[in-house]
């Protein structure tokens, strides 16, 4: 792949910032060249996120510049990144749910108003149309509420807001974490067309194969260091492995320790029904056992993990736990009868952002750490430590705020807190969704403990490989059904794949 041009059209220079004493960013400095695709990575706390944050106005440098076109700049505020023609899509979606698609994508665009605040909406829902066109999503009812969309078809409308506006540089914050194999593939036409374009592409993932794929160079970071920059046609999942953990990371997904599964049924679901997604799902979890979940977006997984964790109502069926039928009907009672859920979206739906790392970690057991309503702070304390400690946590502290840690020890802080209601089943959907090598090596390493102790997992989760690795048999659904159910011993992408298309059953 050819870079258009070698004027740089980004130059990082010293740029350091600091939270609460712990450094975020040490004299970072390298340059992004005008017309390429480069993706920036790292592990969860390398640093990423702060640097596009910065680029992007969110956040100040303690010390060091942005030279941009050739011209340093102070940039105050998103709305003046934009000005300079920077754009930026975030791993967690910034939409607004109770408004339409259409009304979203249009949200950066001032150019459709009307006199005394109104809008034009037919103007606005073309454009949204003539954007998700150009995503191959054309076919999407752009009057749609995005509350009523899938994960994935949610990550779309707002690349598709990012994209609605003019833009000399767009940045992609784990873009494609919820998107299926065709979408990702839809996307990346996208992309490559945009940079024909002359746009410059900042691409922040953790699939480092993609990576290898899409991008021109390739800059890594750790530890909040600039670590290198390499071309990507010269570059290998080995090396960039290596550089970014400082170490060689073998078998990535496979697991640590031989199998643990115990006669004894913790957990089982019998004929579940809930309209229109979930039609007649049955299933066993052992002690000890990893069983993966399999499917595409809209296969109906989410509504399942939503009917078991009594987010969503049955039509039908029943829930067993220790072989007694149990009512579920809120989470409350799940946690009552020994679930806990970590879900897919972890900022919308897993993180207390506003809240302590501390408070994060209780909230599920406040009964614990409580009298007569009125939290006990030393009792309290003593529990997140515990878990701080257990898990590998990284914070600068027990009241350090939720939403400044890394997505991994978001991930792992998010996990304390269902450990904390001494479950004996856990729903882990989507568990590492967006966080890097060695933080999933981590959240691997709690598992193979978790089962070894005797507690039964099920994972949901979009990455084969990881769902291979990880479990000791694989359900697979499609159209709200389960349409496969594979061993270990016949574990095979190709038959898993063909069950969640709907193309086999076995």
């Amino acid at each position: 792949m050819e870079v258009r041009s070698q004027t740089p059209i980004i130059q990082f220079e010293s740029i350091t910032k600091s939270f609460a004493g712990v450094t975020a960013l040490d004299r970072v400095s390298f340059a992004v060249q005008a017309g390429e695709i480069h993706a920036i990575i790292g592990e969860n706390g390398a640093g990423k996120s702060t640097l596009m944050n910065i680029l992007t106005g969110e956040l100040q440098p303690d010390s060091g510049r942005i030279v941009y076109k050739g011209t340093p700049h102070v940039i105050t505020s998103p709305a003046a990144a934009q000005q300079l023609g920077i754009s930026c899509v975030y791993q967690e979606l910034a939409l607004c749910g109770n408004l339409s698609i259409a009304d979203n994508i249009s949200l950066r665009s001032t150019s459709h108003r009307l006199p005394i605040g109104m809008v034009n909406r037919r103007q606005y829902q073309n454009n949204a149309q003539a954007v998700l066109s150009r995503l191959g999503m054309g076919h999407m009812d752009v009057r749609q509420m995005v509350n009523t969309l899938t994960l994935a078809q949610q990550q779309l409308v707002d690349i598709a807001k990012a994209l609605s506006v003019q833009s000399d540089v767009l940045i992609l914050d784990e873009p494609n974490s919820a998107l299926t194999g065709e979408e990702t593939e839809h996307l990346f036409q996208v992309l490559r067309q945009l940079k024909a374009d002359g746009v410059t592409i900042l691409y922040i993932s953790h699939r480092l194969e993609e990576v290898l794929t899409l991008a021109d160079r390739i800059t890594v970071m750790r530890d909040g260091k600039y670590v290198d920059t390499l071309n990507a046609s010269e570059a290998t999942v080995d090396t960039l492995i290596s550089k970014m953990v400082g170490r060689v990371m073998d078998r990535l997904y496979k697991r640590s320790s031989e199998p643990t599964v115990r006669p004894h049924v913790m957990f089982e679901a019998k004929g579940l029904s809930a309209a229109p997604r979930v039609h007649e799902i049955s299933f066993q979890l052992h002690a000890g056992e990893v069983v993966g979940l399999a499917g595409l977006p809209d296969a109906g997984r989410e509504e399942l993990v939503e009917c078991l964790y009594g987010l969503r109502k049955l039509d039908g069926g029943q829930i067993l736990v220790n072989g007694q039928a149990v009512g579920i009907n809120s989470p409350d009672a799940a946690i009552r009868h020994g679930l806990a859920l970590v879900p897919a979206d972890r900022r919308g739906a897993g993180a207390l952002l506003k809240m302590t790392v501390q408070n994060n970690i209780v909230a599920a057991n406040t009964g614990a750490v409580s009298r007569f309503g009125i939290l006990r702070g030393p009792i309290a304390r003593q529990m997140a430590r515990s878990y701080v400690d257990q898990l590998s946590i990284r914070t600068a502290g027990l009241e350090q705020q939720m939403a400044t840690l890394s997505g991994g020890n978001q991930q792992k802080t998010i996990l304390a807190r269902g450990l904390s209601t001494a479950p004996h089943v856990f729903l882990l959907h989507e568990p590492t969704r967006g966080i890097d090598v060695g933080a999933k090596a981590e959240i691997y390493t709690i598992l193979t403990e978790l089962v070894r102790n005797g507690a039964s997992i099920l994972i949901i989760s979009s990455e084969l490989p990881e769902l291979m690795g990880q479990c000791d048999r694989i359900l697979v659904m499609h159209a709200g059904r389960l349409t496969g159910h594979f061993t270990r011993a016949e574990f095979a992408e190709e038959p898993i794949l063909a069950c969640a298309m709907g193309q086999a059953t076995h």
